[in-house]
């Protein structure tokens, strides 16, 4: 097995499944064990299998630097495989892997395992008790906790917000600052995943004259069949902190683009009153529906057809902290996710309950909710603060 060969959509993989199931190899026509091979590879996420290819890739590299076979490879490959990130270290002396980036590991191998027809190493009794004995040797010494991203609550959004507009000297600065006020606020008010707001297309999102906005997400996380949700984006008293409204002027810039370009967004913005009062209860200009919502803009002004990444989404959450003024301690601890942790440790420390929450956040069971509650509102609900002392 070469690393050429790491992730290469293999035409056997469709044989040997088959061959798995009937016991026999069946004569199937080449154009459709191409569409089975297809939807195979779409049955996961497009992140999901980018994380599982440069994995596999990290693993077999590991093992032709030591000479060994690598599909299939030995229980024993692969525990020694897992020992030895375990105990490879920053340059300051810390695990340079967290635990749980070693189970992903384990689920990549195998994937790749199964889609070649064998079985899935890390099922082993000494893989997954090599597994769970470096996640307790992690835990002994304190090493690689479990950290979340820190929380955005309300005040830290509208910090963030109003330190955008504040930062406006032009028309190029002004794109950036209604893309990213949108994103924050309806980042946060929606309880959205960094991915969800990438994945959004201008046809995603809609005025409702009773709701505010209505927000389909064809596909999440915990979606990942595409079953689809609405979530609700209410309207606000202060037109500064009102999500539609921060959707309307950014989507009046992508109209402006979208139609006349450079020279467009610039005649709407040099022309555009003063943001002195909700928008968000006028017309909303036409768009082009399967176009991405939230796109990548130059210093420039210059507007991307491209949408943002994931990645990129956490970088806006950083950098807007940055400029507001946040301790570097702090802006590190910040996200893609903070928004979205945000929301629930918000929710919490105002008293909503669970169920109210996960109406919102799309979660299927209490206890992640629980979890954000726990890490982020500990005083919330305790009997500690309650005691007579």
């Amino acid at each position: 097995m070469t690393l050429d060969q790491a992730d290469e959509p293999l035409s056997g993989q469709v044989t040997a499944t088959s061959s798995a199931i009937s016991g026999s190899g069946p004569v199937i026509a080449e154009e459709v064990a191409a569409r089975i091979a297809a939807a195979v590879q779409r049955s996961r996420a497009e992140s999901t299998r980018r994380g599982y290819a440069s994995d596999w890739a990290r693993f077999v590299t590991w093992c032709f630097s030591r000479g060994h076979i690598a599909l299939p490879a030995h229980p024993m490959v692969v525990a020694a495989y897992l020992v030895d990130a375990a105990d490879t270290l920053t340059e300051d002396g810390q695990r340079a892997y967290a635990p749980a980036t070693l189970s992903r590991w384990v689920a990549a191998l195998g994937h790749h395992h199964r889609r070649a027809g064998h079985g899935a190493p890390g099922h082993h009794e000494m893989v997954a008790a090599t597994l769970s004995g470096i996640r307790r040797d992690y835990a002994a010494s304190g090493q690689r906790p479990r950290r979340q991203a820190a929380p955005l609550l309300v005040d830290d959004v509208v910090a963030l917000v109003t330190a955008a507009r504040e930062a406006v000297t032009g028309w190029a600065s002004e794109v950036l600052e209604r893309r990213d006020t949108a994103l924050l606020l309806l980042g946060f008010a929606g309880a959205f995943r960094r991915g969800e707001l990438a994945d959004l297309v201008c046809s995603d999102v809609s005025m409702h004259r009773l709701d505010g906005l209505h927000v389909r997400l064809r596909r999440s996380k915990t979606d990942q069949e595409g079953e689809g949700a609405v979530r609700a984006v209410p309207c606000t008293t202060n037109h500064h902190r009102c999500p539609p409204c921060a959707f309307v002027r950014w989507v009046q810039v992508v109209a402006a683009y979208d139609t006349a370009g450079r020279p467009g967004v610039i005649r709407l913005l040099r022309n555009a009153p003063a943001f002195e009062t909700h928008v968000c209860r006028g017309a909303v200009p036409r768009t082009r529906a399967r176009a991405s919502l939230f796109r990548s803009v130059r210093k420039n002004g210059n507007i991307s057809d491209g949408g943002l990444t994931g990645a990129a989404v956490h970088g806006v959450i950083r950098r807007r902290a940055a400029e507001a003024g946040y301790d570097p301690v702090v802006v590190a601890q910040l996200g893609g996710h903070s928004l979205r942790a945000g929301f629930v440790t918000q929710a919490v420390r105002n008293g909503k309950d669970a169920h109210a929450i996960m109406r919102q956040t799309g979660h299927t069971t209490a206890a992640m909710i629980e979890v954000y509650a726990r890490e982020n509102a500990p005083l919330v609900a305790n009997a500690v603060t309650d005691i007579g002392l």
